[in-house]
């Protein structure tokens, strides 16, 4: 996985101009936040844009140490039940996006994937994927590493889309669903995210 700590760059799910709905300041009192998805440990994050800067979904914003061109600082880290609705229809379609970006990281997972227990496998972590095909996997693989998405099509049959079936471990994993995490950061015990002055 990746050795870095923080995320550099996030997605845009929703831009909210007035603030987030369940903030019970008056309106004029409320700052706009947009709410984004981290490309790299998939981070839901609440950001506060620079004074007269708005935001569009599936705008790429950087969020890293350094000079940041839109982001005036990170307000906290956010769970998948306080997305508004539309950053919640916005997410799927942003981790695909990120899937199709960094294919290679995706496909090392089904290269390197491990038992968790003497009778668990982390593929059998990935929604459609039970015994038949998780042997079906280890088999081919053993035969050489899979190159990229169409090789592992082609091999592994009964593997319908697995770009899609990612994504919704991906989901799953934001949602909480499931204790074991594949590619989502945990939260850390900190309730918000350590945030360097701009």
């Amino acid at each position: 996985m990746v050795d870095k700590k923080y995320e550099d760059r996030g997605v845009v799910l929703d831009f909210l101009l007035q603030g987030h709905p369940s903030d019970p300041r008056p309106i004029h009192l409320r700052e706009p936040i947009a709410q984004i998805l981290g490309d790299t440990f998939f981070t839901l994050l609440e950001i506060v844009p620079m004074k007269g800067v708005t935001f569009n979904p599936h705008e790429r914003v950087f969020i890293g140490k350094g000079e940041r061109d839109k982001v005036e600082r990170i307000k906290r880290r956010v769970s998948y039940d306080e997305l508004t609705a539309a950053a919640k229809a916005e997410l799927p379609v942003a981790i695909e996006e990120l899937i199709n970006e960094a294919p290679e990281r995706f496909i090392e997972f089904f290269n390197r994937a491990a038992p968790l227990t003497t009778r668990f496998h982390q593929l059998e972590l990935i929604p459609g994927i039970g015994k038949k095909l998780m042997w079906a996997i280890i088999e081919e693989r053993k035969k050489g590493p899979f190159a990229d998405f169409g090789d592992l099509n082609k091999r592994v049959k009964g593997l319908t889309n697995p770009k899609s079936i990612i994504a919704k471990r991906i989901t799953m994993e934001l949602e909480g669903t499931d204790k074991y995490r594949l590619f989502v950061r945990p939260p850390s015990r900190r309730a918000s995210v350590e945030d360097e002055a701009p």
